[in-house]
């Protein structure tokens, strides 16, 4: 999965559990700066993934596959952001922005080497 399509299944999930579940194609494009025709290609490659669920104007929902992938997303950027402030010692909004781009950047084995040195210092982001 590129990049791009992951922000927008990790924006589908954020919006979710902020709107009780009602997320709207208008709510992705606004809060991720981009054009309602770009979030409805990007959903649409997401839907023929199994990832979501979207019916021209009609609500967004995730498929179970697709909670599956977007919380293994945020769990990747909540850890990395919290890594970066808690060990690094980055402000957070740097933290933030550094967070997002790495959590699509590094592989899954540098991650676990980062997740298993941190337990091994027994230092929780």
């Amino acid at each position: 999965m590129t990049q791009s399509l992951e922000d927008y299944l990790e924006m589908v999930s954020f919006l979710a559990d902020e709107g009780g579940g009602e997320v709207r194609l208008t709510d992705v494009a606004s809060r991720l700066g981009v054009s309602k025709p770009s979030v409805f290609t990007a959903l649409k490659i997401l839907e023929e993934q199994g990832l979501l669920e979207h019916e021209r104007y009609r609500t967004i929902s995730l498929t179970q596959k697709g909670m599956i992938e977007a919380a293994e997303i945020r769990d990747r950027h909540s850890f990395l952001t919290a890594f970066l402030r808690t060990i690094v010692g980055v402000s957070p909004d740097i933290a933030e922005k550094d967070a997002c781009k790495m959590e699509h950047l590094l592989s899954k084995e540098t991650l676990q080497k980062i997740k298993a040195l941190v337990q091994k210092k027994e230092i929780t982001p």
